[in-house]
């Protein structure tokens, strides 16, 4: 699949290749029906707790850190171009996160670029209904692609917040 990927580090934990962030990516939007059929584009990045915190605080009034946070590109039809938006991932949450739940650090960072792609293609899960399609759709991904189930953990997740 063509794809316009940007990936930006700005922690010194160990993260992802781009390959494999572009692997998850494809994979999502590959399962996913898109309205367009321009090439898709997005930008990825990855975070330490401050800077997380600061666009959580800023985009969502929330304090603190947040794992993942999405920002669907709100382009009108007429643009015609395939920008989907950015994804802002922190990585000492993702870290903290996997070993909390049991779950290795890859699985959950999957887990959590699938989870930002599909909620800038307009899925959401702020109603019980539309949550248990989400959470459907990204077992089945992540089945696909090899994952173990990430609601079914240890240890209670916390909640993918986006």
């Amino acid at each position: 699949m063509n794809l316009l990927l940007s990936v930006d580090r700005s922690t010194h934990l160990p993260s992802p290749t781009d390959d494999e962030i572009r692997s998850w990516v494809s994979h999502a939007l590959a399962q996913t029906e898109r309205l367009s059929d321009d090439i898709p584009e997005l930008s990825v990045r990855i975070t330490d707790n401050d800077e997380a915190a600061h666009f959580n605080q800023t985009y969502r009034a929330q304090s603190g850190p947040t794992n993942v946070l999405s920002f669907a590109a709100d382009l009108p039809p007429e643009a015609d171009c395939g920008l989907l938006g950015d994804l802002v991932i922190c990585a000492p949450l993702v870290q903290k996160e996997a070993a909390q739940q049991q779950k290795s650090e890859q699985a959950h960072w999957a887990h959590l670029v699938i989870h930002g792609v599909l909620h800038l293609l307009g899925h959401d899960h702020q109603i019980p209904a539309e949550a248990a399609q989400m959470e459907l759709l990204e077992i089945d991904l992540l089945s696909r692609l090899g994952f173990p189930n990430p609601y079914e953990t240890e240890q209670p997740p916390e909640g993918v917040r986006s």
